[in-house]
């Protein structure tokens, strides 16, 4: 068991303002996947996105809300604590955090902006952030690309950057975060329109899988952690065929022996499986998600889960060895659920 012994958990965000309870903790079954509810604590608004600690003592989340803030937590019990109060992150609507060179990195969706916040020696965060790098630019969709609209930054697998995915200019971002400032180190342009939402490396480092959501795409690029690079190279359909409506496909992960990617596609409440060749993807097939509105993904322990916003539960799948498919196990009644993590 993880810890020297201490169960494996889940934590799962939700959105308060639609009635989520806030940080729910599950016990993990290791044999079956199952969730168990354990505990929840409401103690921001809007906690849609969390992040644990590499040594699991505490939890990260932000508050996507107008203001915009990142919480942390004590992880000690089955019920986090939170340690200290929350800090704004100068940027409104953060929809995605990570933990990148002793900070906590927010994406923050509605101003467009990387808000990097100091962590201390004890897991808190400092009361201030120390940069936001506002991004600029636009695309060509009227209503969803008017201005930038930073959705996920997360370090690559090196650790020497971070990279910063953009909705509104359809582009991703390399940085870095030198003396608790970021910068620019490069910036890629991806197709005119396609709207990146968010963005999973494969686990040899070579390459990365960029998740479209205004075009039910992903687009397969080559990384260079050397020369801090990423190179477009395909762009392969989550679905197979075209969409009933707007597809809004959410969230994206690779299996960790790279064999696998799944994505999540919200308009069309399901789960997409590819098999990677090289520097291909092969669509293998989807299966339903469970519920409705998949917002987030997550893979642990060999089963796949998904928090379904809009009907309320985490879903968990056992996944076929042979074909990466995704097979339905069970749910746990989360309402409101925005991800799920594992710590």
């Amino acid at each position: 068991m993880a810890d020297g012994g201490r169960r494996r958990r889940a934590f799962i965000g939700s959105f308060t303002a639609a009635g989520g309870p806030g940080i729910v903790t599950a016990a993990v079954a290791p044999d079956s996947g199952a969730l168990t509810a354990l505990s929840s604590v409401d103690g921001v608004p809007d906690p849609s996105y969390l992040a644990p600690a590499p040594d699991g003592r505490t939890l990260y989340a932000v508050s996507e809300t107008a203001d915009g803030a990142v919480a942390a937590y004590r992880v000690t019990g089955d019920r986090p604590e939170k340690a200290g109060a929350p800090v704004p992150v100068g940027g409104s609507g953060p929809t995605h955090l990570s933990i990148f060179a002793g900070h906590v990195l927010t994406a923050n969706y509605g101003s467009g902006s990387v808000t990097a916040v100091p962590v201390r020696s004890d897991g808190t965060l400092a009361g201030t952030a120390s940069d936001v790098l506002r991004h600029k630019g636009s695309g060509p969709h009227t209503l969803r690309q008017q201005g930038p609209h930073a959705h996920q930054v997360q370090p690559d697998p090196s650790g020497r950057w971070a990279v910063s995915v953009d909705l509104g200019t359809d582009s991703v971002r390399v940085c870095t975060l030198i003396g608790g400032r970021l910068e620019v180190h490069r910036e890629i342009a991806l197709r005119p329109g396609c709207g990146p939402r968010h963005l999973a490396f494969h686990p040899d480092g070579t390459r990365a899988y960029v998740l479209n959501e205004l075009t039910p795409t992903v687009t397969v690029c080559r990384w260079d952690a050397a020369l801090g690079s990423l190179e477009p190279l395909t762009e392969r359909p989550v679905l197979p065929g075209a969409p009933t409506g707007d597809a809004y496909p959410s969230g994206i992960v690779t299996s960790p022996d790279g064999r696998f990617v799944w994505t999540a596609t919200r308009g069309e409440d399901v789960l997409s499986t590819f098999a990677v060749e090289g520097d291909e993807l092969r669509l293998i097939g989807t299966v339903p998600c469970g519920g409705h509105w998949p917002r987030a993904l997550a893979e642990s322990g060999g089963f796949l889960y998904a928090a379904n916003e809009r009907s309320g539960e985490v879903t968990w799948f056992a996944l076929d060895q042979a074909t990466g498919l995704p097979r339905y196990e069970g749910a746990l009644a989360v309402p409101a659920a925005s991800c799920v993590v594992f710590g």
